[in-house]
């Protein structure tokens, strides 16, 4: 329903919610140092290795060394087991004393042997040497190793089994003998020792320098980001030039071209403060030379009433530079946001609706127009900043008033369509061309031909709030109107949905 403008001023203001500012947020230091972090990528998995590098070594190094003494225990165990026969069912090694001390001859090591029956009775050597497991029986011929203890020492035993009666029938069960060489493993973890430490001791040596040899690479690699940033700190203060991406390596290439990206929208910002600039200055020319030229006319005027008419003008100029210099300062407040957006929260656009109107009724009556405003039929909720959203109201209804003729009217509307606000204003004026609708939001811009008085930053205050708030603004002939000359303009406002708390959240 529509109220009119002795409705509207005859209802209770409602308080205006005070502003509370947003908490800083919490300040978090991030800076790190390129070339350290390659450093400790590069050296980190490298002194890693290195360990595990040491104990593979020696697990192979080890096994290398094994394998001589291996065979020759093996020699010891084949020649050994050449001397053990069977006479008149007795098993006899007919071992000469220059044998025996051939096995016992090592200077390192202590050496055992020992030579047991088919029933485990000792032959010859040292009893106390242990006997491998039984089911090795099955794997005769064949010279075995295993590892032991003797007397608590570690020993390395290689032993085969001796089969007495070779020529006997293999359906029998063969008389196996058993012959066993044992040693000690000085000789081998000598050997061992040796082979270590001719393997580690020169990565000692060679390890520092290739800690050097990745200092210096990496320093190499990362000197064109300090001529890059050399190049920049020695460019004049002025220079917004692109940076040319062939003069760095082709990894920075991404890099540099987000910094020239960046450096033509600043260039584009700038650019566009100086037009405004320029084009402030100018629209400021106008009232402050009236205001020099009423004053110096009243200053040499005499007749009372000649001086009162020139005060007047001077009233008047005053008027119009105030009001071009609050939109100046409305314009700039709206486009020098923070990133992250104007402070946003739930208010009901009807009753902000209302509160606008009724501060712009006085304005209506000066100007001999009917302002109305039409209100919901239930609250329209959306997200906003109550000081922008009255900001923008307000040019809104300033426009429509000083375009509409004498006797015209000016309807503030608000409404839900679905989840969507809308926020309309109409009026019955002239009107705006389909050709002019985009173009009358520019800052400074007025219509040809036009003669109401304005700065040409109304609506372009207006667009910017609008997209602080993610609005999307239309412009449309008055639906209601039927008068061919003044055709009347709607200007419509749609908010999107007001955000939902998340339940998850406290």
């Amino acid at each position: 329903m529509r109220r009119g403008a002795n409705a509207i001023a005859g209802d209770t203001a409602a308080p205006e919610p005070l502003y509370v500012p947003p908490k800083p947020e919490p300040e978090e230091s991030i800076q790190h140092s390129l070339f350290g972090e390659i450093l400790d990528w590069m050296l980190a998995p490298l002194l890693l290795l290195w360990p595990m590098s040491i104990a593979i070594t020696y697990l192979v190094a080890k096994s290398i060394a094994n394998q001589p003494f291996d065979h020759a225990l093996e020699d010891s165990v084949t020649v050994l087991a050449q001397q053990v026969k069977e006479v008149d069912g007795k098993v006899a090694a007919r071992l000469p004393g220059t044998a025996r001390d051939f096995l016992r001859a090592d200077d390192v090591d202590s050496v055992y042997f020992q030579i047991t029956g088919p029933r485990g009775e000792a032959v010859d050597g040292d009893r106390d040497l242990p006997q491998p497991p039984p089911d090795d029986a099955e794997r005769s011929g064949r010279v075995h190793f295993r590892n032991e203890n003797l007397h608590g020492t570690p020993v390395r035993v290689a032993y085969a089994w001796v089969n007495l009666q070779p020529l006997a029938d293999p359906k029998v069960k063969p008389r196996l003998a058993l012959v066993q060489v044992a040693e000690t493993l000085d000789k081998r973890a000598q050997l061992a020792n040796e082979i270590i430490k001719g393997v580690i001791l020169p990565q000692f040596i060679i390890l520092p320098v290739i800690l050097a040899l990745v200092w210096f690479a990496l320093s190499r690699g990362l000197s064109p980001l300090a001529q890059l940033q050399e190049r920049i700190r020695a460019r004049p203060s002025d220079d917004l030039s692109p940076i040319d991406p062939r003069q760095v390596p082709e990894e920075i290439s991404p890099l540099v071209g987000s910094l020239n990206d960046m450096l033509a929208r600043l260039t584009h910002t700038i650019d566009a403060q100086k037009r405004f600039i320029a084009d402030a200055a100018h629209q400021m020319k106008t009232p402050l030379a009236g205001m020099r030229m009423q004053s110096e006319l009243a200053l040499r005027q005499v007749d009372p009433d000649e001086i009162h008419r020139s005060l007047e003008q001077l009233a008047k100029s005053s008027e119009s530079a105030t009001r071009l210099v609050n939109q100046l300062l409305a314009l700039a407040r709206a486009e020098n946001q923070p990133q992250a957006g104007v402070a946003l929260e739930p208010l009901d656009l009807g009753m902000l609706a209302r509160d606008v109107v009724r501060d712009w009724v006085p304005a209506s009556f000066a100007h001999e127009i009917d302002l109305g405003y039409e209100e919901p039929e239930a609250p329209v909720e959306i997200d906003g900043s109550a000081m922008m959203l009255r900001e923008l109201l307000s040019n809104l209804i300033d426009n429509a008033l000083r375009y509409t003729p004498a006797g015209g009217s000016v309807t503030v509307r608000v409404r839900a369509s679905g989840n969507l606000a809308l926020l309309e204003v109409e009026d019955t004026g002239p009107g705006i061309a389909p050709s002019e609708r985009r173009r009358v939001f520019e800052r400074f811009y007025r219509i040809l031909g036009s003669s109401a008085p304005g700065s040409g930053l109304g609506l372009a205050i207006v667009r910017e709030i609008a997209r602080q708030h993610g609005a999307d603004i239309e412009i449309f002939n008055n639906p209601r109107s039927t008068h061919k000359k003044f055709p009347g303009s709607l200007f419509r406002l749609t908010f999107p949905p007001l955000a939902m708390p998340d339940p998850d959240v406290d």
